[in-house]
């Protein structure tokens, strides 16, 4: 088994208590709203195309679609789309989810106006290569909205995830550890995107702080990073 399957074996794994964490953010008035206002804020106006690149149990997917975008949503752990799909089933414009690599979404050339991700950036094996195919997918002056944190700066063995996240997993994932956002934002500029910039996300510290975060995460500062295909 390679480590991407063991990864997605994993992700599949967590999906009932990851999701249980989801419902209880997007069922909370409050965090919905935070999170409504993060996207509101650097998105075109509704109904442009969005790519939701590792979308897991569906928390933009779902959230944009319920705003009245255009979206599809991938991930390749399939008990995290089944929970995804289970969600968007009772909306009246659901989201079209589909088992996809987040690195190299099979899509055509200009096929999107936004791609999206939520945490997605520390978990991919080669995330300058994915970035290039995503700048790919949009159409001239699309939109890259990507929010991630650095997760691990001291390293996740001796963390919940460091059983799956050993040492030659680790060497494939090069934003894992990371010790500033600044690798990620890089990353974006060496795929190609212009306008590259990186806002941090206080208000979502702060709804963590008050309600909590999954297993396995601490609460840490949150980022926004935007670039425009060019």
């Amino acid at each position: 088994m390679t480590a991407q399957q063991n990864i997605n074996r994993y992700w599949t794994g967590r999906a009932d208590s990851y999701d249980a964490h989801q419902v209880r953010q997007i069922g909370n008035p409050e965090i919905r709203q935070g999170w409504t206002d993060v996207w509101r804020r650097v998105l075109p106006a509704p109904p442009a195309r969005v790519l939701d690149v590792g979308t897991g149990t569906g928390h933009v997917s779902l959230l944009l679609a319920g705003l009245g975008y255009d979206v599809t949503g991938i991930d390749l752990a399939e008990g995290m789309l089944a929970k995804a799909k289970e969600k968007a089933a009772e909306l009246p414009d659901p989201p079209d989810l589909r088992l996809g690599d987040a690195v190299a979404p099979d899509f055509p050339a200009a096929s999107f106006d936004v791609v999206t991700s939520r945490y997605v950036l520390w978990t991919l094996r080669t995330p300058l290569t994915a970035a290039r195919n995503w700048r790919g997918l949009l159409a001239p002056g699309g939109l890259l909205a990507a929010v991630d944190s650095t997760w691990f700066p001291n390293g996740i063995q001796g963390t919940s995830m460091g059983e799956l996240y050993d040492q030659d997993v680790r060497s494939l994932l090069p934003l894992a550890e990371a010790t500033g956002i600044g690798a990620s934002a890089d990353i974006v500029r060496a795929a190609g995107f212009a306008d590259v910039t990186v806002t941090p996300l206080p208000e979502i510290l702060d709804l963590d702080r008050r309600h909590g975060v999954a297993d396995g995460h601490e609460v840490r500062m949150q980022f926004l990073i935007t670039g425009r295909a060019v």
